[in-house]
């Protein structure tokens, strides 16, 4: 049929993905999130945002608060455009908004460090 043969029944692209119930990632979520309370990796501050974008800034923040050597995600309500300039060349931090939050960055993380708002904005998302 074809010049030097062909497949009759070659390889065609597959979807991998699989779909996980909302309560079977709440689930997962909660059991990563309890890990690290237990194990007191889970640091909760005041509210803060920076005049102008400063890594320095944000390194002091986090010697302050003990977890500059250690690998950190840090949790917010709202995206602070300042916050997160200060902290993207940090190769050990990294900032998400709450709505954002997933299993594998929680477990990722050695220190999860939440904002007052992320806190109750986590309150609302997941009825607590």
């Amino acid at each position: 049929m074809f010049r030097k043969g062909g497949r009759i029944f070659g390889p065609e692209p597959r979807d991998y993905s699989i779909k996980l119930n909302k309560k079977v990632k709440f689930v997962a979520k909660a059991s990563a999130l309890s890990d690290k309370v237990l194990n007191n990796n889970v640091v909760i501050v005041e509210d803060f945002t920076f005049d102008s974008p400063k890594t320095k800034e944000y390194i002091s923040v986090l010697k302050n608060l003990g977890v500059e050597s250690s690998k950190v995600i840090h949790f917010i309500s709202d995206l602070d455009k300042n916050l997160y300039l200060s902290s993207r060349n940090l190769p050990n931090a990294n900032i998400e908004k709450v709505i954002d939050m997933n299993t594998y960055e929680i477990i990722k993380a050695n220190k999860v460090v939440f904002s007052e708002s992320s806190i109750a904005k986590l309150k609302e998302l997941y009825k607590f």
